[in-house]
């Protein structure tokens, strides 16, 4: 299976396989999903009930998905605000944006908790522009920001956003403190082992093959089932399976590179801490180093899934590699020598606001999901967490009651329009993007099916 060395290096250090499911069980809540929102889910709703019987199936290794396999960036919502204000008006999307901001630091504390080596390192996020179309593509969401005197954004020189990524392609940028790295598998592997020493029971190599929406739901599996009293839909883009999750979501390729290590050429072109850089994109370049000085660089290039219909779709070769590690090189030159030593690509769950959903399947109390993470779930999924858990212990609280749950979303077209669309507006973009880079203009056709695109970091428009 084609991972990347994100995910090897996590299994050297922690290959451990836990038995998948034999036979029949039950439990108080079950979940179906052994990332991020899965495991998180389960360790908050054992610390808030340490008597409650949890179990999690997992249809391969935990972390073996998006979060293990992504770009290892923690970046807060302040960049969605304008989304959420459009979904839930000005004080809700505040609210969600503080909380979202909390969870960088939760991160953190955790893995200094429980001792998880996930190589955090809080050192930023600068999105900056890489050609002169994309100058200030910001300012719309910061002098809104600035309104609500909430703005983390810090204006920053040209020189200095150059010093700090190392790239001269740099032009231009502002910077948010409140970001972070880390290793994503590794902490996804930290997680798991956290979930094991509550007492979270983890039944790996045990993928559903079937969810009974009775009383108490059962779900099925290859080997077994498992009768709960509550369950979890934490599948990421594998969610769409459900006939409710499909039209949510398109699923989608992020596509990514990591260079061999070359710690002192970055150093001395001034890439040095663990700095998240994006530019300004709608099909957006993101990249950072790691501790031992290589590169990873990814690109959400569009491998789509027709019907959402994953297989082994995204366990293949990244056929995207060449283009992305163009793009990389493109902001480092300096680097052209530097091998690439790993490629791999990963499934996202792309939604139209580029928002997580959360809500009971088909109305059943019994049987909660999130889903929608469009790529920026190493934080998010850290509050969402706590949204889970009060679905399923159905609290009348701020968060069963989040502006992100039972949204009214505007749903994606029924295939074959999504799959074909999917592609015309992404080649669309990048069309478009391509021009820009020479300081050129696209044609109409061309700016009309980009503005389909969903919603990115980069504002559309200021929505009262």
């Amino acid at each position: 299976m084609y991972r990347g060395f994100w995910y090897a290096q996590a299994l050297e250090r922690d290959g451990a396989l836990a038995a998948p499911l034999q036979g029949h069980t039950q439990a108080d809540i079950c979940i179906i999903g052994g990332g991020y929102l899965g495991l998180w889910s389960a360790i908050r709703l054992k610390q808030a009930d340490s008597s409650l019987n949890i179990a999690l199936i997992e249809k391969d290794r935990c972390g073996s998905g998006a979060s293990g396999r992504n770009g290892g960036l923690a970046n807060n919502w302040w960049a969605k605000y304008l989304s959420l204000m459009s979904l839930c008006g000005a004080d809700e999307a505040r609210r969600i944006c503080l909380a979202a901001e909390s969870a960088v630091d939760e991160i953190g504390d955790f893995c200094r908790r429980y001792n998880i080596d996930a190589e955090y390192r809080k050192d930023g996020w600068l999105w900056m522009a890489s050609n002169a179309k994309q100058d200030k593509s910001w300012q719309v969401l910061t002098e809104q920001l600035d309104q609500l005197n909430a703005n983390p954004f810090k204006p920053v020189s040209p020189e200095w956003v150059r010093e700090k990524s190392g790239s001269k392609r740099a032009l231009s940028g502002i910077f948010d403190a409140n970001a972070a790295t880390i290793q994503p598998a590794l902490l996804a592997r930290g997680l798991r082992r956290v979930a094991l020493e509550l007492g979270i029971t983890i039944y790996e190599k045990t993928p559903l093959t079937h969810l009974q929406r009775s009383a108490e739901p059962v779900v099925h599996t290859p080997n077994g089932q498992i009768k709960a009293k509550k369950v979890v839909i934490a599948m990421n883009a594998w969610g769409a399976q459900f006939a409710e999750l499909k039209r949510m979501i398109v699923v989608m390729s992020s596509d990514m590179v990591a260079t061999a290590p070359a710690k002192q050429r970055l150093d001395e072109c001034g890439f040095k801490d663990g700095v998240c850089v994006t530019d300004s994109r709608t099909v957006l370049n993101y990249w950072r180093n790691t501790p031992d000085g290589r590169i990873v660089f990814g690109k959400p290039l569009g491998q789509f899934a027709f019907a959402s219909k994953i297989g082994n779709l995204y366990e293949k070769p990244c056929p995207a590699a060449a283009a992305v590690t163009k793009e990389m090189r493109g902001f480092y030159p300096q680097l052209a020598d530097v091998p690439i030593i790993s490629s791999w690509t990963g499934p996202l769950d792309r939604a139209m606001k580029g928002l997580p959903n959360f809500g009971y399947l088909g109305g059943h109390q019994n049987i909660v999901y999130g889903i929608g993470f469009s790529g920026n779930g190493v934080a998010t999924t850290v509050f969402a967490s706590r949204i889970i858990k009060s679905l399923v212990m159905q609290s009348n609280d701020e968060w069963s009651r989040c502006g992100l749950v039972n949204q009214k979303m505007k749903l994606l077209p029924p295939e074959p329009f999504r799959f074909i669309g999917a592609r015309m507006v992404r080649n669309a973009l990048l069309r478009k993007e391509s021009l820009e880079d020479d300081n050129k203009n696209a044609g109409v056709l061309t700016n009309f099916l980009a503005s389909l695109a969903p919603a990115g970091y980069v504002p559309k428009k200021v929505v009262k």
